[in-house]
C-alpha cells in the first residue's frame, strides 16, 4: 500500500499542473509564483495587477481553507524562528537573481522543454541538497 504522505504528494502536484496549465491557457502567461508576487511588490506588473493578486489570493487562501476542513499533517519545522526567515529571505532573494522560482522553472520551464528551466531546476535541487548536507551533517543546526 502507498503511504499517505506520497499521495498527498500526488495530488498537491497535480493541483499544481492544473493550476500551471488553467493559468497558461486563460492569460497566456507562465505561472511563476515569485514572478508574479514580485510584479506587485516592484511595480512592474501594475497592468496585470487583477489577475496577480487573484493569484496571490488563491494561493495563500486555498491551503487555508483546506486547513478547516481536515487536520494539518505532522511537520518537522524547526523550532528556530531566525532560521526560517534566514531561509524565507534567501529564497526570496534567489528566486530574483534566478528570474524564477519552482513553478516558474521547475514546473513550467521543464514541462515546456525549455533548457534554462531545466538548467535552473537543476542549480537549484543542487543548491537545496548542498545546503541541507551543510546545515543538518556538516554544522548540526537543523
Amino acid at each position: 500500500m502507498i503511504p499517505m504522505d506520497w499521495i498527498l504528494g500526488l495530488i498537491g502536484g497535480l493541483m499544481i499542473g492544473s493550476a500551471a496549465a488553467f493559468y497558461l491557457l486563460v492569460s497566456g502567461g507562465i505561472m511563476g509564483a515569485s514572478g508574479l508576487l514580485g510584479g506587485l511588490v516592484d511595480g512592474t506588473g501594475r497592468n496585470t495587477a487583477k489577475e496577480r493578486l487573484a493569484f496571490v489570493t488563491g494561493t495563500i487562501a486555498t491551503p487555508a481553507a483546506i486547513a478547516l476542513l481536515v487536520a494539518a499533517p505532522a511537520t518537522n519545522i524547526t523550532t528556530a524562528p531566525w532560521l526560517l526567515i534566514a531561509g524565507g529571505l534567501l529564497v526570496g532573494f534567489g528566486t530574483r537573481i534566478g528570474n524564477g522560482c519552482t513553478s516558474g522553472h521547475g514546473v513550467c520551464g521543464i514541462s515546456r522543454l525549455a533548457p534554462r528551466g531545466i538548467v535552473a531546476t537543476l542549480v537549484y535541487l543542487g543548491a537545496g541538497f548542498a545546503t541541507m548536507a551543510l546545515l543538518r551533517h556538516g554544522l548540526g543546526v537543523i
